[in-house]
């Protein structure tokens, strides 16, 4: 079956980094495109980033632009998310999720991983 395994989350201090690691399997990764999404508490689940299949073209949410650099390794089944200079309001559960469509909307991604928690402090 299709998994999607989040890893690299963690607790950092403002102005800090981490890079999220998505590895899928059960899937034909190179046919899938690639979004990343986080929910905080009381909040619904947001877009952040998003790659495309074949040419890797990439949409990022104003919150996140110039921040964060969506990538993917499809040797590796691999998609990653490098955040920088992050901010306690980036404090949130991030997912990544496989869609067939090239989309933000959280609906139209058929597969999901099970979340990693990033905390920002101030």
């Amino acid at each position: 079956q299709v998994q999607l395994v989040e890893s690299g989350g963690g607790l950092v201090q403002a102005g800090g980094s981490l890079r999220l690691s998505c590895a899928a399997s059960g899937l034909t990764f190179s046919s899938y495109n690639m979004g990343w999404f986080r929910q905080a508490p009381g909040k619904e689940r947001a877009f952040v980033a998003r790659i495309s299949r074949g040419f890797g073209t990439t949409r990022y949410a104003d919150s996140v632009k110039g921040r964060f650099t969506i990538s993917r390794d499809n040797a590796k089944n691999t998609a990653y998310l490098q955040m920088n200079s992050l901010k306690p309001e980036d404090t949130a559960v991030y997912y990544c999720a496989a869609a067939t469509s090239l989309t933000v909307l959280p609906e139209n991604y058929e597969y999901w991983g099970q979340g990693t928690q990033v905390t920002v402090s101030s």
